[in-house]
């Protein structure tokens, strides 16, 4: 079955669910809020190849499901994950193994095409309106690229909810990840037989666990379909590690991944009657570009949220709590404060995104990391208080005290080559403040800090106060 065909398929099991026609519930592969390539893509990939194969003794359908509670998949899918839809384009139509697998990369063709393969939160929501379901629903999950549920049950260990689906409960089964541990997911010993529970912190992408894991049990195949299915798992493992070269977020299991998943393309392509070359780094480049070029056509709220997680800590000793959220950037802090106009108007704009009733946050953290044009990988961070609360900014100058040293943090100048002299003071004394709330924005040395260095130690500082 090619890629294509399994996705299609996917979604339409989640509508037969829905409508009553299964009498047993398929397993749904979910990846983290942000929604990103690397937590898109370990969706599929394990659901490929656990559907219809696991749980060994009763084996069940497995759905990806995009954990993307405001979009619809469709053209406004395309618009928001490009980066994901040339990464899909290139696995299964270059070259196509059914003509009835061929789209273009573009809105119109790759919009419908999205549509008709693939089941985001928002969709699920949809079709729970659409078959009129007003009783609650319990169904089973997979975890991967995260280890926690937003909305945990209160009685059971391994149960819990998604954003924007209130209406069902989900019994997770399983989880594959790369994060620190939550310690929500059960026991090994608790979960059904044949179900994953991994959890290792290190490996720049989830794809290359999911990919070692999959191998591991026999279930990652030698064909020519599976070939589709290594080179989306290979646009993860290489867009998470920058091609093999982030610092600090290489490990074995990743080179070990794109070394497999690079042969297994490559030969696959010799094998086939079909001429067509193919090369990694240029496969690379275009999931790259389209990433990058994604966010001129986005608005300063798509663009902090389209890389979004956020989490919230109890301070031990007051009770309070403090919820953070982190944005990841792709583009330098320059370019951010460009596209909001002038640095006061990005305040303005970051603090009404911190308040929105959806986000409700008490901490923004903003973090860039990017190529500047003499190659160099570069990182900044921004962190504001969202609202007055003694707790969140006794955390975030506790924070400081150790983020300075660890992650190398020195005062804010462009890195990107494109400084704009009048924008650089006023980015130095907007973004620098300590009324009437607190922030501060710096350029982060240590590039090897990521989001999983950098969020941890934010949330210990607030839960030890």
């Amino acid at each position: 079955m090619t890629l294509l065909q399994f996705l299609r398929q996917a979604r339409q099991v989640h509508l037969k669910y829905i409508s009553g026609a299964l009498s047993e519930s398929p397993i749904y592969v979910v990846g983290n809020p942000s929604a990103d390539l690397d937590s898109i893509v370990s969706a599929i990939i394990y659901s490929y190849c656990a559907n219809n194969r696991l749980p060994i003794q009763s084996p069940r359908p497995h759905i990806p499901l995009l954990n993307l509670p405001n979009v619809l998949a469709g053209p406004e899918l395309y618009r928001l994950r490009p980066e994901f839809v040339t990464a899909l384009w290139s696995s299964t139509n270059l070259p196509a193994l059914r003509s009835e697998d061929k789209f273009e990369n573009n809105q119109h063709s790759a919009g419908n095409l999205l549509r008709e393969h693939f089941l985001t939160v928002a969709d699920f929501a949809q079709s729970l309106e659409d078959q009129k379901v007003l009783k609650q629903i319990l169904t089973e999950s997979v975890l991967v690229d995260w280890n926690a549920l937003p909305y945990p049950s209160n009685h059971d260990k391994g149960f819990g909810s998604l954003t924007g689906l209130s209406g069902v409960s989900f019994r997770v089964l399983g989880c594959i990840d790369h994060h620190i541990d939550e310690n929500y997911m059960p026991s090994a010993e608790s979960l059904p037989k044949d179900q994953p529970l991994i959890i290792q912190p290190g490996p720049g992408s989830c794809a290359s666990l999911i990919t070692r894991e999959l191998r591991q049990r026999g279930l990652w195949e030698e064909t020519a379909e599976m070939a589709q299915v290594a080179k989306l798992a290979l646009s993860a493992v290489l867009i998470d590690t920058s091609n093999l070269t982030a610092e600090g977020k290489v490990t074995d299991v990743d080179h070990e991944a794109v070394r497999s998943l690079r042969g297994q393309i490559k030969g696959q392509l010799e094998a086939s009657t079909v001429e067509h070359k193919w090369e990694m780094e240029k496969f690379y480049n275009a999931v790259l570009s389209a990433k990058q070029n994604s966010l001129d056509l986005l608005t300063l709220d798509e663009v902090l949220d389209r890389d979004y997680k956020d989490w919230t800590e109890t301070s031990q000793t007051s009770g309070k709590t403090v919820k953070m959220g982190f944005c990841s950037s792709v583009k330098p802090m320059r370019w951010i404060v460009q596209k909001a106009g002038k640095p006061e108007q990005f305040l303005d704009a970051a603090l009404s995104f911190a308040s929105s009733a959806e986000k409700d946050l008490d901490v923004l953290v903003v973090m860039t990391a990017f190529t500047a044009s003499d190659g160099h990988f570069c990182r900044e961070l921004f962190v504001g208080v969202a609202r007055d609360n003694d707790t969140a900014l006794e955390g975030v100058k506790a924070f400081v005290e150790q983020a300075s040293s660890k992650f190398g943090l020195i005062e804010w100048s462009p890195l990107d080559g494109e400084g704009i002299p009048e924008l650089t003071g006023n980015c130095l004394s907007a973004l620098n403040q300590d009324f009437p709330l607190w922030r501060r924005l710096w350029v982060q040395t240590n590039a090897a800090g990521s989001r999983k260095q950098v969020a941890p130690l934010l949330r210990t500082a607030v839960a030890n106060l």
